[in-house]
């Protein structure tokens, strides 16, 4: 780690100059922290808008969706959800009410029992990593906790193993959360996936006011530069200078790094001096997701979540048997109902989709693909008619991040197997290099307990514009990030709470 802590003194005749690389959540609340207090912020922002992965588009229906995250991660002491409650933006909870489809393509009777022991395996599996995270094997996998406790809860032969069987199934579905399979879900720092308290609520209302709110300082006092590509970060002992792909250098007296993980893993040689090697092996050590949304539009409603089970029944479209998952969003409340199902899809299936989508070169072959690879599944839905107008979706929307060079090619932190010091490596990229005038800031460097969430990117803006702040010797505002007992460790872990489906999403 970079040891040296660079004394501030700020010249009384200006403005200390700060920028802030990526105007996603985390740049935008710490440029609202540091205006705040007198810097002169520049954002550099390397797309054309604000909000990062953050960010909606409208349906031809009309209808404004999130094309990045969906969810408000936990209720307790959320300033995200304070956001939406000040923006009037309306959230919504489906509770438990779950559907299931095996893999024969039918209703399982069983499949919300099977969902229930599913869900309290992942409740034990978060207790275990909390309690035994010095003596867990980096090499075991959540999927191992998984097989052990299903054998406990159900042994035996005979029926008893199909039920092992559908347990085991269901259990894929957590890669909806982190972007990655469960088979790679590292046991050992499972308690890092752990959530703030409380309900997982959908922003039915999308994060656009939300964003508003955000960024208000930053559109009124900061100066923003987009279409910035930062493709140089150099450092000196009296300033930090950053090359713009047009070839304009910007000279500033501190730095403050927002840009996803994923980008860093890219672009770590971008660095002049080079990283110290223990910060550039936390980026390599910490995992990133692959997460992503497809939506269709049909007039077909089924309350809640639904899951088709590895299914056997589209070989011609998914060989490899992937699980897949969707919401209704016709449940939705008042204004923001409308007749969408919202599939999720991660890993290998994100990838392998977001090729398909980018070697078709007209959108109406993009549309077909789209249809008669998810028609399996919706098709499945109770009353749809195949010889119905209303039952075939009028428009289809698939996101790929995977593709995206400024979101890193992928999205969200996760923590994966072989992974030894997933923690210490969170903790060294949340310090950043000080002494160098480098701070950086993002979900992946969030308080554990919002890790991959926007509350996460939002607290880690925050507690870098405080930082800064105080290292001028300035007063910041209260903060409403957790304890520091919160930030450093796992201590008083308390009611497990899970992250909602993909806001590690598309961000996450």
């Amino acid at each position: 780690m970079d040891s040296s802590q660079k004394i501030r003194v700020s010249d009384p005749s200006k403005k200390t100059r700060v920028g802030i690389v990526g105007a996603g959540i985390a740049g935008l609340r710490c440029a609202d922290i540091l205006v705040k207090q007198g810097f002169h912020v520049t954002i550099l922002e390397a797309r054309d808008r604000l909000g990062g992965r953050l960010c909606q588009t409208t349906l031809p229906s009309g209808q404004l969706v999130d094309l990045g995250p969906n969810w408000i991660h936990g209720t307790e002491h959320n300033p995200i959800l304070d956001l939406a409650k000040e923006s009037g933006t309306l959230t919504h909870t489906w509770g438990e009410n779950v559907n299931v489809f095996g893999e024969n393509g039918c209703i399982l009777d069983e499949g919300r029992s099977s969902h229930e022991v599913m869900w309290g395996i992942i409740v034990q599996a978060f207790k275990y990593s909390a309690e035994n995270t010095a003596k867990i094997d980096p090499s075991r996998s959540l999927y191992d906790f998984f097989v052990e406790k299903v054998q406990e809860v159900y042994p035996g032969g005979g029926e008893i193993e199909q039920k092992r069987k559908l347990v085991l199934q269901m259990a894929e579905l957590w890669g909806a959360f982190v972007g990655s399979p469960v088979t790679t879900q590292s046991l050992k720092f499972f308690w890092l996936e752990e959530c703030i308290d409380g309900e997982n609520l959908f922003c039915a209302g999308t994060y656009r006011a939300i964003l508003d709110l955000i960024s208000k300082q930053a559109r009124e006092n900061a100066e923003i530069k987009l279409h910035s590509v930062v493709n140089r970060v150099n450092t000196t002992m009296d300033m930090v200078r950053l090359s713009i792909h047009s070839g304009e250098e910007l000279e500033f007296d501190e730095v403050v790094m927002t840009a996803p993980l994923g980008w860093l893993k890219k672009n770590k040689m971008a660095f002049e001096p080079p990283l110290p090697q223990r910060f550039s092996d936390a980026i390599d050590a910490i995992g990133y997701g692959s997460l992503e949304k497809a939506s269709f539009d049909p007039n077909d409603q089924f309350t809640g979540f639904t899951q088709w089970i590895s299914p056997a029944y589209a070989s011609d479209t998914n060989s490899k048997r992937w699980t897949q998952e969707a919401v209704d969003l016709s449940t939705l409340p008042n204004s923001c109902s409308h007749p969408t199902l919202l599939f999720y899809i991660f890993g290998e299936q994100s990838v392998a989709l977001a090729a398909k989508l980018e070697a078709l070169p007209e959108d109406s072959e993009k549309q077909e693909f789209l249809v008669n690879f998810f028609k399996p599944y919706y098709s499945r839905l109770p009353n749809f008619d195949e010889h119905s107008k209303d039952c075939f979706p009028t428009s289809c929307l698939a996101t790929s991040w995977v593709s995206d060079e400024f979101a890193g090619n992928g999205s969200y932190t996760t923590f994966r197997t072989g992974l030894r010091e997933g923690d210490q490596d969170i903790q060294i990229m949340r310090e950043g290099l000080t002494g160098r005038s480098l701070w950086f800031a993002g979900e992946h460097t969030a308080p554990f307990v919002a890790l991959g969430t926007v509350t996460g990117a939002y607290w880690s803006g925050e507690a870098v514009g405080k930082r800064i702040a105080e290292a001028y010797g300035m007063t910041s505002r209260r903060s409403s990030m957790p304890s520091a007992e919160d930030l450093s460790s796992n201590d008083g872990l308390k009611e497990i709470n899970v992250r909602g489906f993909a806001d590690k999403g598309l961000e996450k």
